[in-house]
């Protein structure tokens, strides 16, 4: 069984991921990270060079392939969850937490989000995280667990995260 982090871009998925994993003696892996491996380019070229549907695809294919491993933390893209086929399949082997954030808080730990396609050339980052966030809001929500980390440490959120872990898995 997996642990599955979803949610919006700087919302922790990467940092709270790599400490998770390491507290629960699991693996860790990146869904992006996957998806730069295969393709030999960075997910900004991808959505440059290709578009945002050939990314997803690309997206699409990784999780298929991150879902048939056991015992990982898999941090997904803020956008994995916009294809339905992809949280059946994350949901497969896993259990999915959502890492909610304050659309403020996004902005502040971005900074200048040059680096990131969807939001590069926007004068008004903020107003495109909200509608973004507005958006996704309902397919975030589809998870087994739902974390704020608005004003929480790493550590806090993984704290959370373990305490539920493992009151879970007595129970199951």
């Amino acid at each position: 069984m997996n642990i599955v982090l979803i949610g919006f871009m700087a919302s922790g998925k990467t940092a709270v991921g790599k400490v998770l994993a390491t507290k629960l003696d699991m693996k860790y892996i990146d869904v992006d990270e996957t998806i730069e491996k295969t393709a030999g380019r960075s997910v900004t070229d991808i959505f440059k060079q290709h578009g945002e549907n050939v990314f997803r695809d690309l997206e699409t294919k990784a999780i298929r392939g991150v879902v048939m491993l056991d015992r990982y933390v898999i941090a997904t893209g803020g956008g994995a969850v916009l294809r339905t086929e992809n949280v059946q399949a994350l949901r497969s082997n896993g259990k999915i937490v959502y890492l909610a954030a304050s659309p403020e808080a996004i902005l502040r730990r971005l900074g200048e989000a040059k680096t990131r396609p969807i939001l590069a050339q926007e004068s008004d980052q903020l107003k495109k995280i909200k509608e973004l966030l507005v958006h996704r809001e309902s397919f975030y929500k589809e998870c087994d667990l739902q974390v704020d980390t608005t004003s929480l440490t790493i550590d806090q959120v993984v704290d959370k995260i373990v305490a539920w872990y493992n009151g879970r898995m007595r129970k199951v």
